[in-house]
């Protein structure tokens, strides 16, 4: 790593990507008035004073933001102290919040400084792998979801962590749309690579665009297999997306089930490829439904449903599906996925949730009115009950408008 003149460098190049002071709301020393026969003076104060604010800004960052920038440009120094890089910093001077701000300018500086020096020149180096962060997005920005929530964590966890995997984790996604399934997964991505879902190492196919016409899946199996194989010689770490995994051909499901079988153990290598696949399907989100309205009609809390409940029903009605391939494809006959992971219906306090992040996301200021004008914006059902958001939280954000005072 670098030395105390080389981190000096860097924390003042830091400081020169902060925002001025009069942006902090910091009133400072009284400065001396322009426009006076001492104008000069003045600018050459102002311009004093604005360096010392962002120097004294600059001292104040957080180990957190030093350690994010240095796993960054220099990914192999990262995990020195990952405990303390994880506890959230402080803002060091008010009206100014550092969790947003420090990101931006964090993403801002690695950029340009990879710009001068060859910080990575494969996707591989970008494989950051942040465990830590992982837990804490899916404790804080997840909601309704304890089940995925612990479920994802140990999976990919343990299976990263294994010296040499023999297969490729397959894990499928299930539930109804806008309950969380392509966040976990975007989640997932931003934490385990540095360019998130733009690394060169994240793959996402969508069924209905990248392979929407039945005619041509000899052409779409040979190009789907290029790219894993091309994605896996190029990192050694690779997750590919399949979203709409319901309506993928049974020709593409075959093409894929020789990546997800056991591999024979290669002991000339040190440490073997990992890789993750992700099924995204709204197919068996109406039996999850109908376990948790029962179980919540006979008295137990949401936060009481297991896997216990959902588990064996899950699979067996992504089986008796006559509207899918996927359930009798050799994937799931073969028990070549892993978990079989139920997001559960949103309710009502868990889409004023999505819509206090939507605020949040936009630094728009938001009332407790608000919140519950945009979660009633959205149908429920049963009927009878109107307990689960019929949309989840999908297109949350796009409602602001609708309760945004005129003017």
């Amino acid at each position: 790593m670098l030395g105390g003149t080389e981190r000096l460098l860097w924390l003042l190049l830091l400081s020169l990507l902060l925002p001025p002071p009069s942006a902090w709301g910091h009133g400072g020393q009284a400065r001396p008035r322009e426009g006076t026969e001492e104008a000069g003076s003045a600018r050459a104060w102002l311009a004093f004073q604005g360096l010392r604010e962002r120097l004294r800004a600059a001292g104040a960052l957080s180990r957190r933001y030093w350690a994010l920038f240095s796993c960054r440009v220099w990914p192999e120094g990262c995990g020195e102290d990952e405990e303390a890089s994880a506890r959230p910093p402080a803002p060091p001077l008010p009206g100014w919040s550092l969790a947003l701000l420090g990101q931006q300018y964090l993403d801002i500086l690695s950029t340009w400084s990879c710009s001068f020096w060859d910080c990575c020149d494969r996707g591989d180096c970008k494989i950051i792998n942040n465990f830590t962060g992982l837990k804490a997005d899916l404790r804080v920005r997840l909601h309704g979801q304890h089940l995925a929530r612990e479920l994802v964590l140990t999976a990919v966890r343990d299976y990263l962590e294994k010296p040499r995997p023999d297969k490729a984790l397959a894990l499928s996604f299930h539930g109804w749309s806008g309950t969380g399934k392509n966040f976990v997964a975007r989640m997932l991505a931003e934490n385990l690579y540095q360019d998130g879902l733009r690394s060169d190492c994240v793959k996402v196919f969508i069924s209905t665009l990248h392979f929407p016409h039945p005619k041509n899946v000899d052409l779409y199996e040979e190009e789907l297999t290029d790219k894993i194989r091309k994605t896996q010689e190029h990192c050694r770490q690779t997750l590919f997306i399949l979203d709409e995994a319901e309506k993928l051909h049974p020709g593409l499901l075959e093409a894929l089930r020789p990546h997800l079988e056991r591999q024979a153990p290669n002991n000339h290598r040190a440490e073997s490829k990992r890789t993750i696949f992700l099924f995204l399907s709204n197919l068996g989100g109406n039996i999850i439904n109908e376990v948790v309205l029962n179980l919540l009609k006979a008295g137990q809390s949401r936060e009481e449903v297991r896997m216990e409940h959902l588990e064996s029903r899950l699979q067996a009605e992504i089986v008796a599906s006559t509207d899918s391939g996927f359930g009798h494809s050799r994937l799931v006959k073969e028990n070549l996925i892993d978990l079989f992971i139920p997001f559960l219906p949103l309710e009502f306090r868990h889409v004023r949730l999505c819509a206090r992040d939507a605020f949040l996301s936009q630094d728009l200021l938001y009332t407790e009115e608000a919140l519950d004008e945009m979660a009633r914006m959205m149908v429920y059902v049963p009927k009878e009950e109107q307990l689960f958001s019929s949309q989840g939280c999908k297109s949350i954000s796009q409602r602001i408008s609708y309760v945004l005072p005129e003017g």
